[in-house]
């Protein structure tokens, strides 16, 4: 009501004062001293310093200081210096009466003669979010109008405040659509005046704004998500972007939408979601890692918040080391990686937690039959900052009863992982973000030797809008990964406690410059310091007769300085170019063995050992990767995309086994171990059908490795000073084939993928020692030609749904004995060449039900059941296949699997 009242009173001033307003001249001269003052205390001090008096709504004026010396200045001039930038404008009356109006021109035929339009009544409204019948007025009228405007904004998820990715933000008469970046912030040019913005995402409610566009200004959208329902399953919310972005080979998952696919033990794990996609294959029930397009477990950067996972899985390979609860989306790069990554050839797993509930308190919690998880999110300062939490332990012993292998049954198996999140926010362009993460494993196998590994990981990110065409971030983290081997025995003296340490301090400065609508620039640095321990052994108590050994550290710099730019030449054609130089210093300490030239490496042709101080370098890599990505538009439905990529590599994974394991060690490249190299050529097509419901893809690649590592027969890579006279480097190579098909809406929705491809490595040298299989090309031991995977949800209610996820894969290359022979008399077994046969092939169907609380808004948790049956047929899938020789001089093969029987789970799921 007070409100109303002035501006009745504001009204009536100007209808009583306006037509002999523009016959004075106002050339009276002031002199005033504004010394860090808000706008309502300049007013007030010119109001005591003149005879002037203003009229306007005190909402209307920010809190925004200033200083200035004004001498002889007229009152128009004293206005246009302090309300400059802000959306106040203003009208001095003849009765030394001053309007202001919040982003309005008053305007008359006689005040301004350019304008085409009657004369208009003075209407005073709130621009911000209008009173004016929910009009929006965007900016502060100007004289002289342009055509086009340019609205910013950012779009947050109601409930907890966190930035959308991928919101569409459209004027649908117009057809002028936009979508969110990382960060939630969009750009829209919409032309002068009147316009309807709407918003557009999956799962969420529609928000529809009215407003009219006077100038260049912001709209921030706060958009609500829709009540509990079964949502469909879908890897990607934004369900265009598979056809309009310009790299091809993007796989974006979000965390809420994979908690209807049956998985190992009922535990929601979004990286194993990932491993149904086209070009991700496991690399084996039970085993760590993943295999992409062909390449080796360690040529994967897994991410979490911008630090390093070295080790991403739990209970050996079974589970994700990533907490569900607390993560936000995976974004997997298989084509063409952006050049802001390095360091890996094959992939890039980014996986992003969620900005905590800066709003209320808010929890997550799960209770199933191996684990429990827990997350919450704290509120600490309202609007600015908050705290995730989240906590996950095993109690998992149990289930190693159901392995088929009677010597495991009495084993043990446990694990937990900690994350916490902190992010404040200082202002509309600066905030900060810190996670922090800890896992640990340990697990005890038919045996005396207990295992124990784990990761710590801190990041920082330092998030800074200079513009709305320029943002930073400044990202600083460390990360770790060890492992523990504790072997006590009573009944021999070889007890002993073998240590591993990997290190890692990184430095980052990304910078985005939107130029214009035609470029738009990524570029910054980014700098790895590198400590590895390769290992240390002590003995184990009294009796123990070990030696103590330690591997010397080793230490490295990788650098990087890059640039990409997405170029948009027309709505049909896109490029993103980008370029990466990199540097990598091997630092010392260091002991470097020297080797006779043109021979073998071994101990009878070391020549030469040279020691380096310490921070001295001593080997030095460089290399230029090239990023070139282009998408072709035939319609809105269809694209056509290509790529092509260079990448370097300087740390590698070494085991010798067919499978991971949490105990493979990670050395650095040095004077004796040479970088990998890679290139990938991909070319594919995508189309959407029936408004998007569908989406086809159908994607070929090529790559070429240069320094591939490989390792002799029966090497030997933990606690060997000497590793470089283990390991084999040669060239590979890997193609294929991917197609995917998907379904986005209606009761049956989820997607089918299949994928052929080859894995090769050539091991040619001229000694025999250092050649394998003749020098030709042969399979790698993650060489599976065909992989299919079908995920299916089919909903019969809005509360019950029911879930199946089948897979089937190649069996991965083994290498046979195919004969034996008597020497001296003594027995030894033939092999074949390596790699030459195949485990059995491998397939696996699970199926799940699924079940909603009901739908009510205001309750204290919406509860989620899930039912599911793990190898629903039983199947009997090889995880190793080895060959013993029996009592009666017999070699007879064995098959040992993981999972035999069929698993039930039943996973509680609870929302507050």
């Amino acid at each position: 009501m007070k409100l109303a009242i002035k501006k009745i009173i504001l009204i009536l001033v100007l209808v009583f004062n306006l037509i002999p307003a523009f016959s004075q001249e106002k050339n009276e001269k002031i002199s005033v001293e504004i010394n860090n003052l808000n706008k309502k205390q300049i007013i007030d001090l010119l109001e005591k310093k003149t005879n002037y008096r203003f009229y306007f709504l005190e909402n209307w004026l920010d809190d925004s200081t200033v200083t200035f010396n004004f001498n002889n200045a007229t009152i128009q001039q004293i206005l246009d210096t302090v309300l400059s930038g802000s959306k106040i404008n203003y009208y001095v009356l003849n009765d030394r009466n001053i309007v202001l109006t919040n982003g309005n021109l008053i305007k008359t035929s006689i005040y301004d003669n350019n304008s085409t339009e009657s004369d208009d009544a003075p209407v005073l409204v709130d621009s911000n979010r209008g009173s004016n019948n929910g009009i929006i007025k965007i900016g502060k009228e100007e004289k002289n109008k342009q055509d086009q405007y340019t609205l910013t904004g950012v779009i947050t998820n109601d409930k907890n405040g966190e930035p959308m990715e991928g919101v569409t933000v459209f004027e649908r008469t117009k057809n002028i659509y936009t979508t969110t970046n990382s960060k939630g912030f969009y750009r829209l040019k919409l032309p002068y005046g009147a316009n309807t913005l709407e918003t557009s995402f999956v799962g969420f409610d529609t928000q529809s704004e009215d407003l009219i566009m006077y100038n260049n200004g912001k709209l921030n959208f706060s958009i609500n998500e829709k009540s509990e329902q079964l949502d469909e399953i879908v890897i990607d919310a934004n369900r265009t972007r598979n056809v309009r972005q310009t790299i091809a080979g993007i796989s974006q998952i979000k965390a809420q939408e994979i908690k209807k696919i049956p998985l190992v033990l009922g535990e929601r794990d979004i990286l194993k979601v990932a491993i149904t996609l086209p070009s991700i294959k496991s690399a084996g029930e039970g085993s760590e890692g993943v295999n992409v397009r062909g390449g080796k477990v360690d040529q994967n950067l897994f991410l979490l918040d911008n630090g390093v996972i070295y080790n991403p899985s739990h209970f050996l390979g079974l589970f994700s080391a990533i907490n569900p609860f607390t993560t936000n989306s995976l974004k997997v790069y298989t084509g063409n990686i952006p050049s802001e990554y390095g360091g890996r050839l094959s992939s890039v797993f980014d996986i992003k937690t969620h900005d905590p509930n800066t709003k209320k308190f808010a929890g997550e919690a799960s209770v199933g039959p191996v684990t429990g998880n827990v997350n919450v999110d704290i509120p600490i300062v309202k609007d600015k900052s908050g705290l995730i939490l989240g906590v996950r332990s095993t109690y998992s012993d149990w289930i190693l009863g159901l392995v088929d292998n009677k010597d495991i049954e009495n084993s043990s198996v446990s694990f937990f992982d900690v994350i916490a999140k902190y992010k404040h926010t200082f202002n509309d362009n600066n905030s900060l973000k810190a996670t922090g993460y800890f896992s640990q494993d340990q697990y005890q196998i038919a045996s005396d030797t207990i295992n124990k590994y784990g990761n710590t990981m801190v990041s920082l990110n330092w998030e800074h809008r200079f513009n709305d065409k320029n943002w930073g971030n400044l990202v600083l983290s460390n990360s770790r990964y060890s492992f523990d081997i504790d072997f006590a025995s009573d009944d021999t003296n070889k007890g002993f406690n073998l240590k591993y340490r990997i290190n890692e301090t990184g430095l980052k400065v990304k910078m985005k410059y939107d130029y214009s609508d035609t470029h738009k620039f990524d570029y910054g640095l980014e700098s790895k310091l590198y400590s590895i321990n390769p290992g240390n052994i002590d003995p184990n108590g009294a009796n123990s007769t070990v030696v103590p050994l330690a591997i010397p550290e080793e230490r490295a710099l990788e650098s990087g300085l890059f640039i990409s730019d997405e170029i948009t030449v027309s709505k049909k054609l896109n490029f993103n170019v980008g370029l990466r130089f990199n540097q990598y210093l091997a630092l010392g300490p260091s002991s470097q063995r020297v080797y006779q030239d043109g021979a073998p490496k071994n101990e009878t042709t070391l020549v030469n050992t040279v020691e380096y101080g310490n921070n001295e370098i001593f080997k030095t890599y460089h290399g230029l990767s090239y990023r070139f990505a282009t998408r072709y538009s035939l319609n809105n439905t269809l694209s056509l995309k290509a790529s092509f990529n260079k990448s370097f590599q300087y740390i590698h994974r070494l085991n010798n086994n067919t499978t991971a394991t949490p105990v493979d060690t990670w050395r650095l490249s040095d004077s004796n171990i040479k970088p990998q190299e890679g290139t990938q050529i991909s070319l594919g097509a995508f189309k959407n059908i029936n408004g998007n419901d569908y989406e086809i893809s159908l994607e070929g690649y090529y790559k070429q490795y240069q320094n591939l590592l490989d390792y002799k027969i029966g090497a030997n890579l933990l606690l060997n000073e000497n590793i470089e006279t283990e390991i084999l480097q040669g060239k590979g190579k890997s193609y294929g084939v991917e197609f995917l098909v998907k379904k986005n809406k209606g009761k049956l929705n989820g997607w089918v993928g299949y994928s052929y491809s080859r894995s090769l490595i050539q091991l040619n040298s001229m000694f025999e020692e250092e050649t394998v299989n003749n020098g030709e090309f042969f399979p790698t031991n993650y060489d599976k030609p065909h992989d299919f995977n079908a995920v299916l949800n089919y909903k019969f209610t809005e509360r019950y749904s029911f879930s199946a996820n089948f897979t089937y894969q190649t069996g991965r290359p083994i290498t046979y004995p195919t004969g034996k022979f008597i020497f001296q008399g003594a027995e030894f077994l033939t092999y074949s060449n390596r790699n030459q046969f195949r485990i059995p092939d491998y397939y696996r169907l699970d199926v799940g039900i699924n079940i909603e609380g009901n739908h009510k808004i205001k309750k204290f948790a919406h509860s989620f059941w899930n039912i599911s049956v793990y190898n629903v047929l039983g199947r009997n899938n090889p995880y190793s296949v080895f060959f013993q020789t029996n009592a009666d001089g017999n070699v007879e093969g064995y098959q040992s699997s993981i999972f035999s029987v069929p698993i039930p789970t039943i996973t509680y799921n609870f929302k507050f």
